[in-house]
């Protein structure tokens, strides 16, 4: 089994409904229980063992740099993205020369949640089996979501696999930000800015994209007052 050591980690998003925060600083910086939300996300790949995470930047690029300059754990590299923000998909498929071959964790910035049982993260590598899947998503009970989850994002059947939400139903599960992915997917997309929903979709078709049920409350924080709620529900805890 091949041990999961590198990340990817989405930050160069212009955080546009988290404004006004983001008018002064790019959204990984903004503070979330005293922290700024990527040093939640550095802090959990560290525990869960993670080497080496890459970062992408675009907005208020400088100012997020100089924050990382202080990570050692993991050690952060930067994917610079100042030229074009290629979304998800397109900033991984850029960052491949920095990522390897070997499985990866993709962590979306803004991701956090409150544990449950063990550690979300290293249950997620555990389940990892690269012989049935590409792709295994981090997957939220919409029921235990805190902030905004409109109809849901998958079904999953009693192995795991997902499909996606129909036209006009919903769906009792949400993607929660994290998976873990074979980097070589990427190298398949277009060239510029893509959707990892493209290979989803792909993945889907052929039976290989997967989920694991996360304990705990997965926390949606897009905008403003989904941060003050998130930050409430902790201090009722």
């Amino acid at each position: 089994m091949v041990r999961v050591r590198k990340a990817m980690v989405m930050a160069a998003g212009k955080g546009t409904r988290m404004r006004p925060l983001t008018d002064t600083m790019p959204k990984p910086l903004v503070p979330f229980m005293g922290k700024p939300l990527i040093d939640h996300v550095l802090d959990r790949l560290a525990d869960a063992g993670i080497e080496e995470a890459v970062v992408n930047v675009h907005y208020l690029a400088d100012m997020l740099e100089a924050h990382l300059q202080g990570r050692s754990s993991p050690r952060v590299v930067i994917s610079d993205e100042r030229s074009e923000l290629l979304d998800t998909g397109g900033g991984t498929r850029k960052a491949l020369p920095l990522l390897g071959e070997d499985p990866i964790v993709t962590f979306n910035s803004d991701s956090i949640w409150i544990e449950g049982l063990g550690s979300n993260l290293e249950n997620l590598i555990s389940a990892w089996d690269p012989d049935r899947m590409d792709a295994l998503l981090m997957i939220a009970d919409a029921c235990r979501t805190i902030g905004y989850v409109g109809r849901g994002d998958f079904n999953m059947d009693a192995e795991g696999r997902l499909s996606r939400r129909e036209p006009a139903t919903t769906v009792p599960f949400m993607y929660a930000g994290v998976q873990i992915v074979k980097p070589a997917l990427f190298a398949e997309g277009p060239s510029g800015p893509f959707s990892t929903n493209l290979i989803w979709d792909r993945l889907i078709e052929q039976g290989r994209l997967f989920g694991l049920r996360m304990g705990g409350v997965w926390m949606h924080v897009g905008a403003p007052d989904d941060l003050a709620e998130a930050e409430a529900f902790l201090r009722d805890l």
